[in-house]
């Protein structure tokens, strides 16, 4: 299927020839280019017409998961025929393996996976193997290991009404796949056997397959909505799989490298080392030959995917290379054409160049101590130049490039500053930090009384929490957003926004990048003269950029020093401002606001499930969320935090 664009919108401003320049220069192989477009100058309609010119598989990198969603959301809705996947971190909480050694503190891996992200991600990663008009909105998850896109693809179990199989055959091919029998309640990844029907609950999540079974052949097979079909593909249900065969090889190679690590121990007079590598390693392998998973079994994919030692680690790039054709081995030598867009590349790339380095120290502690194996360390993110091997042609978008963009990108540049709506950039006043929270909130209650919302960004997640906390208690609707609330949930804060469920919100840096909150029409910078990452030009523009979507946008910045920053991003602003003004002035255009529809989430909660409204510090929104903690904490036997939780959980109630 070829890629269709539906929008009521035609290229209007500078977008026609943005989108005319991007789409000749990836038609004629230019490697790297830049789109320097200002906030509200809609470069997501700009790359989604590019997609619709070159008809090519797409992925969309984002630095943070809550920018990843509304582009996920964007696209789904400019190409409702076509494959659009959302593939971040499935965990909504995450403690590496860790270990201390000057306080001799090991420190256990701990997670909580989000099983409506995982089935996103297996949703993307089969879309990838099955078809061509494919757009992937992705985060820095996509440079970490994720196994074998051909063993993904190889070990899936093709099934046909008639055909001759035994009942059994089937069941040790779905356990293989790493299936699990569930007879009560299955979900993703589980099966259940009733007589002669099996279930089997795909890992996507949006289907249930049922099989009727004879003696020895499968008599029909049938969707859960009541479709009859023919044949039917089984995916795996979990990324890390191996045949067994060369999963009794690899535990070999495993034991080798054992034996080898335990004899380098001794030799140097680590005993202890040498006693846990062994006892650990031990108990992974047993694992592994009884059920074919362990946990922590990504730390050994460097054997179980057959790579040498130092190989990168297979991640959704991979998938992404080896495409539909993935049986054909020219295809696979060749690899699938894609092209690849950074959106907010000023964040995004430097957030993938640092991820190999902090996970390679901690790799490296953990085995030179005896709790992995040396070839632990090659499970890891991608390396910032072999992440450039993999991708092909790139476009990296953003409001204010850096200097990597532009020396990349030489000549190639296309600029987006005028906005379709007509609007201006923001209004910019510079006020005094004394009784600055009183000033704001007099602002507040002006911009809130013509029913306009506000941002208000911080630079701690204590003082985001803590100001919330104060504006709520003069009455205003407030929340808080920062990268410690779940993925999902910041979804649901936004929406609350955009509905006047919520009129303030306060936050870090999430407030900066691409959100699109047309609503908005104050922006106010506390402590914009305290220079560093979070007051620095860039990040000044971009969240003065927050109050770009709305006809009386503004921006207070409240200062006592007018810094290098401030003024270099008061005249960046106005220098756009005039050129807009001028385009407006010359085409008779009146600035008017942009109409945005209010997206429903990206996952539809299950049936007979509690959805927890995650907002700041409303009771309505925190009470049950803090319950669990409170129980979780008890259940660590930190009871001096479970008491305070208690007590916290007591005031909001009071406060509804």
């Amino acid at each position: 299927m070829k890629f269709k664009l539906y929008s009521p919108y035609k290229p209007t401003g500078d977008q026609p020839q943005a989108i005319a320049k991007i789409t000749h220069n990836l038609k004629n192989g230019v490697k790297n280019q830049t789109l320097v477009g200002v906030t509200g100058s809609g470069k997501t309609f700009t790359m989604a017409s590019v997609i619709e010119k070159l008809q090519k598989p797409v992925l969309v990198l984002s630095h943070n998961k809550t920018l990843a969603a509304q582009l996920y959301q964007e696209f789904k809705e400019f190409f409702p025929e076509n494959a659009i996947h959302y593939f971040v971190s499935y965990y909504d909480y995450y403690q590496p393996e860790a270990y201390i050694p000057q306080t001799d503190t090991y420190i256990e891996k701990d997670a909580k996976i989000n099983e409506e992200i995982d089935r996103l991600r297996h949703a993307a990663t089969q879309s990838l193997l099955t078809r061509n008009d494919v757009i992937v909105v992705a985060s820095v998850s996509s440079i970490y290991n994720i196994g074998s896109p051909r063993e993904y693809e190889n070990l899936t179990l093709d099934l046909s009404a008639g055909r001759k199989i035994k009942r059994d055959d089937i069941l040790k091919h779905l356990v293989s796949l790493q299936y699990s029998r569930n007879d009560l309640d299955p979900g993703a990844g589980n099966f259940r056997t009733r007589g002669e029907i099996l279930e089997i609950h795909s890992p996507v999540g949006n289907e249930i397959i049922i099989l009727e079974l004879g003696a020895s052949k499968i008599k029909s097979i049938t969707k859960k909505s009541g479709n009859k079909l023919k044949t039917i593909k089984i995916w795996p249900a979990k990324h890390f799989v191996s045949p067994k065969e060369k999963v009794d090889l690899a535990l070999a190679n495993i034991e080798n490298e054992l034996c080898e690590r335990l004899k380098d121990l001794n030799a140097e007079g680590k005993l202890l080392e040498a006693e846990r590598l062994e006892q650990r390693t031990k108990y992974d392998l047993e694992m592994l030959r009884q059920v074919g998973y362990c946990s922590g079994i990504e730390n050994y994919s460097r054997h179980l995917d057959f790579r040498k030692e130092g190989e990168p680690a297979f991640t959704l790039l991979d998938y992404f290379s080896l495409g539909p054709s993935g049986r054909d081995p020219e295809r696979k030598s060749r690899g699938r054409d894609f092209i690849t867009f950074i959106d907010e590349s000023h964040m995004t790339v430097p957030q993938f160049r640092g991820m190999f380095n902090g996970d390679r120290s901690r790799k490296e502690t953990l085995v030179n101590f005896g709790f992995r194996l040396p070839s632990a360390l090659d499970n890891r993110p991608l390396k910032f130049d072999e992440f450039n091997k993999k991708i092909n042609q790139v476009v990296f978008v953003s409001a204010t490039p850096t200097e990597y963009e532009f020396e990349k990108s030489g000549p190639f540049i296309a600029e987006q500053l005028i906005r379709p709506t007509g609007l201006l950039d923001p209004k910019i006043e510079i006020r005094p930090c004394e009784n600055q929270i009183k000033n704001l909130i007099a602002e507040i209650e002006k911009t809130t009384a013509k029913k306009h919302r506000v941002l208000v960004t911080t630079l701690t997640k204590r003082l985001a929490e803590d100001i919330a906390e104060h504006l709520l208690q003069k009455g205003l609707k407030v929340a808080y957003l920062h990268s410690e609330i779940k993925t999902l949930r910041r979804t649901e804060i936004l929406k609350d926004l955009r509905l006047g469920n919520v009129d303030v919100l306060v936050g870090i840096n999430l407030l900066r990048e691409g959100l699109d909150l047309p609503e908005v029409a104050l922006v106010a910078i506390l402590d914009a003269d305290k220079e560093g990452f979070l007051r620095n030009e860039t990040s000044i523009v971009q969240t003065i950029g927050r109050a770009a979507r709305h006809p009386e946008g503004r921006a207070i910045l409240y200062a006592d020093k007018i810094t290098g920053s401030i003024k270099s991003a008061v005249f960046e602003t106005e220098r756009r401002r005039k050129i807009q003004e001028e385009h407006n002035r010359l085409n008779g255009i009146t600035p008017k606001a942009i109409e945005k529809k209010i997206r429903e989430n990206i996952v539809v909660p299950k049936e007979n499930t509690v959805e927890i409204e995650f907002s700041a510090l409303s009771a309505k929104y925190r009470v049950k969320e803090l319950e669990q903690e409170m129980k979780e904490a008890a259940r660590k036997l930190d009871f001096e935090r479970a008491a305070q939780l208690r007590d916290y959980i007591d005031k909001l109630r009071e406060k509804a």
